[in-house]
């Protein structure tokens, strides 16, 4: 074959890598707004717009023959999107635009019977198997180069018949073969990562439903067995008041990890009001100090003197508890607790540092994960699941240094409110 008389053949492998380039754009797109499927107004727009690319560019010796690979983007809209009358319907008004000639009648008389084959050949091929859906996309590719081939040759247009029967008989079949293929590959590999986000959803609740037992059954056992000793009528009246605080202690445990799971399955704030920083970590020292003390650690706090936050009191306070429990915990020999903050015109940080066992890099990375626990058997990583809700739900930040053997750093920010007047700030 002469390479000069292959117009046709160039031309449409232009085409082609037109349809290509375009639909690598799409997909750089699509991964970038992590989803894989488009409203169908989108896909119309789409599919309109790559039809209208193929007949700017198509190869037109004659002002009434255009040669072009629309074929493609009507094939597979149609079969895949179920909008072939659509896109046949723009088509026609497009090539409109280019003269009402004999290629334009040859067009309509071509196409518009393909938009009803293309609507009542939907329902069907989408209960195909994807290798069938690919082959039929081929096969009807090729039946419509054939038809167009036949249709030019009984006009003038100067045709190299050879050219024409290779163009039209190659690339459309090996262009709608890629793209189809294409489709296919990434409805696969998206039906994959929905069953995978489903077994993952799974596996949470599973683990969820079994953490949650663990630690409510632990108290309630203890309870149902106290509960059975009050049943003694010679019990002294001491003792029944002894085992009654002990019941007591164990449901308000099951509560606790109730509140926990609530906490993280719904942080949404329940009412915001001023906290001063300073006061209300304060306040949750106070609170643990004895098992500091029980511990041998010694707090150490470092304050700005001023520093106001937008949030839930209460639950700021659950958030700091965790954490500083935490750092007690990890600290069993005795050591060192430095809690401090920092004031800014824009944020209030806090930082809570420890000289216990410390983290390793896997640890660390995996902390504030569903159920994952520093604490091993001891513990259900809802705690610092706790920490990380709340602290999302009240617009702040939280990350973590630590080295095993020397110590955790937690580092947290959050928005701070303007407060009028002197804004000077001192260490106390």
């Amino acid at each position: 074959m002469d390479g000069e008389k292959m117009e046709i053949t160039k031309h449409l492998f232009f085409n082609l890598s037109l349809m290509i380039i375009l639909l690598f754009v799409g997909l750089l797109y699509l991964e970038k707004s992590k989803k894989f499927s488009l409203s169908k107004p989108s896909y119309i727009g789409l599919f309109i717009l790559t039809i209208w690319l193929c007949i700017q560019f198509s190869y037109a010796p004659v002002s009434y023959a255009r040669f072009d690979l629309r074929m493609i983007p009507l094939v597979l809209g149609g079969l895949y999107v179920g909008i072939g009358p659509i896109l046949i319907g723009a088509m026609v008004a497009i090539r409109g635009f280019y003269g009402i000639n004999i290629g334009f009648w040859q067009t309509l008389a071509l196409y518009v019977p393909l938009a009803f084959i293309l609507w009542r050949f939907h329902p069907w091929f989408f209960k195909q198997a994807p290798a069938r859906r690919i082959l039929c996309t081929i096969c009807m590719g090729m039946i419509l180069g054939i038809l167009t081939v036949l249709g030019m040759s009984f006009d003038d247009a100067p045709l190299n018949l050879v050219d024409a029967w290779f163009a039209y008989l190659v690339i459309p079949s090996l262009g709608i073969g890629i793209i189809s293929y294409g489709i296919e590959f990434i409805r696969k590999t998206n039906e994959m990562q929905q069953e995978l986000i489903k077994a993952e959803k799974l596996k949470a609740v599973e683990q969820m439903g079994a953490a949650i037992s663990h630690e409510i059954r632990n108290p309630l056992t203890a309870a149902s067995g106290f509960v059975q000793l009050l049943q003694d009528d010679y019990l002294s009246r001491q003792k029944r008041k002894e085992y009654l605080a002990i019941v007591k202690e164990e449901l308000f445990s099951a509560e606790r990890v109730i509140q926990d799971y609530l906490t993280f399955a719904k942080p949404a704030l329940e009412s915001l009001e001023e906290l001063n920083v300073k006061s209300e970590l304060r306040q949750i020292i106070s609170i643990l100090q004895p098992i500091a003390n029980q511990n041998s650690v010694e707090i150490i706090t470092d304050f700005s003197i001023i520093g106001f936050i937008k949030g839930d009191g209460q639950k700021f306070r659950q958030c700091f508890v965790n954490v500083l429990k935490n750092a007690i915990e990890s600290m069993p020999h005795g050591g060192y607790l430095h809690v401090s903050t920092e004031y800014s015109q824009n944020d209030v940080t806090i930082k809570v540092k420890d000289t216990g066992v410390g983290m390793s890099p896997q640890q660390l990375e995996r902390l504030g994960e569903p159920f994952y626990s520093t604490k091993g058997k001891n513990g259900t990583g809802l705690g610092m699941m706790v920490v990380y809700s709340i602290v999302r739900a009240m617009d702040g930040s939280i990350w973590v240094e630590s080295d095993v053997g020397k110590g955790t750093t937690f580092h947290f920010q959050f928005p701070t409110i303007p407060i009028k007047g002197n804004k000077q700030t001192g260490r106390v």
